[in-house]
C-alpha cells in the first residue's frame, strides 16, 4: 500500500476527537461524494443501504464483496478526503472471508470500515460475541498485514435491532463495545440510541470513540459533541431523502403536471462542474 494512503488512514484516525466529532454524511456514488466533500466533510462515509439501492439491490448483505466494493473504489479516486465503507457484516461467511474483504476495501482506496454484528439471516438478530470478535481480528489482521492503520468501526445493533429487554441493552451493548475493541476495533458505533443520558453512559463506559446514528429526532451535533461524542453519522438518510425528491416529483408531475418538487436543486452547471476535475 502507498505513503499516501498509510498518511489519509492516518488523518481519519486523528479525526475521531471526544467533543469535536467527525460529522459524516454518508454517501452513495461519486456526485454525492463530490457534494459532500465541497461543503466542507473532512472524510466521506459510505452508506451501504444507498450503495445498494444505487445498483438495483436491497440492503442487508445482499450485494456481494465485488458489487459493494466497486463504487468505494469509484469514490476514494474521485475525493481528496479519507473515505470509510460501509461492508455491513463483512460480506462473508467467516472470519478469512472478512479478511479478504478488508484487502479489497484498501485495494479500492478506502482506510476505514464499519462492520457491524447484525446476522444477516438466521434465528438470532446479532451474531454471538466470540464469532464476531474473531471477524473483527481477521480485519485488524488483514489491516496490519498491508501497513495501513485502518479504521475499523464496530457496529452494535442492539439499539437498532431492539434485542432483548429494553432495560438490558445498554449493558449488552456496553459488553460488546468492550469485547470489540479487544479484539482489534478502534470505535464503536451504536446506531439507534437517541436518548442523550443513554448516549453520556456509552461515552463514559466505552474505552473508545463513539460513534451515533443521527437524523430527525437525535439531539444537534452540536449537543452530541457537548456529552463526548467523536463521530455523528447520517446513514441512509441522505439517499432516502434525495430518493423521497424522485418521489414527490414524480407523483406531482404525472398527477398535478407541475413541477414546484424540482425546486431547490443542484443547478445543473454546478454539478457538472463538480464532477470535471
Amino acid at each position: 500500500m502507498t505513503t499516501h494512503q498509510q498518511q489519509r488512514a492516518a488523518q481519519l484516525r486523528a479525526l475521531h476527537r471526544p467533543g469535536s466529532p467527525l460529522v459524516l454524511p454518508n454517501a452513495w456514488d461519486v456526485a454525492s461524494a463530490r457534494l459532500v466533500e465541497a461543503c466542507g466533510a473532512a472524510a466521506v462515509a459510505t452508506t451501504s443501504a444507498g450503495v445498494a439501492w444505487s445498483l438495483g439491490a436491497p440492503d442487508g448483505d445482499v450485494l456481494g464483496r465485488d458489487r459493494a466494493l466497486a463504487p468505494v473504489a469509484r469514490i476514494a479516486a474521485a475525493v481528496t478526503v479519507p473515505v470509510t465503507a460501509d461492508v455491513e457484516s463483512g460480506y462473508a461467511a467467516d472470519p478469512d472471508g472478512v479478511a479478504r474483504t478488508v484487502a479489497g476495501v484498501l485495494d479500492a482506496g478506502a482506510v476505514g470500515i464499519n462492520i457491524e454484528d447484525a446476522a444477516p439471516a438466521g434465528p438470532v438478530a446479532l451474531r454471538p460475541v466470540a464469532g464476531q470478535c474473531a471477524r473483527i481480528a481477521a480485519a485488524r489482521a488483514a489491516a496490519d498485514a498491508s501497513g495501513v492503520p485502518l479504521f475499523v468501526n464496530a457496529r452494535i445493533d442492539t439499539y437498532l435491532r431492539q434485542v432483548g429487554e429494553p432495560d438490558e441493552r445498554l449493558a449488552e451493548t456496553l459488553r460488546r463495545a468492550d469485547a470489540y475493541l479487544s479484539a482489534g476495533a478502534d470505535g464503536v458505533f451504536v446506531p439507534g440510541v437517541v436518548d442523550v443520558s443513554t448516549i453520556a453512559v456509552l461515552v463514559d463506559k466505552v474505552d473508545g470513540p463513539v460513534n451515533v446514528l443521527a437524523g430527525p429526532g437525535a439531539p444537534t451535533v452540536g449537543a452530541l459533541a457537548d456529552l463526548g461524542v467523536a463521530r455523528v453519522s447520517l446513514g441512509s438518510s441522505l439517499a432516502e431523502a434525495a430518493y423521497d425528491v424522485v418521489r414527490r416529483a414524480a407523483v406531482e408531475a404525472l398527477g398535478g403536471g407541475t413541477y414546484t418538487a424540482l425546486t431547490p436543486a443542484v443547478p445543473y452547471g454546478e454539478l457538472n462542474a463538480l464532477l470535471l476535475r
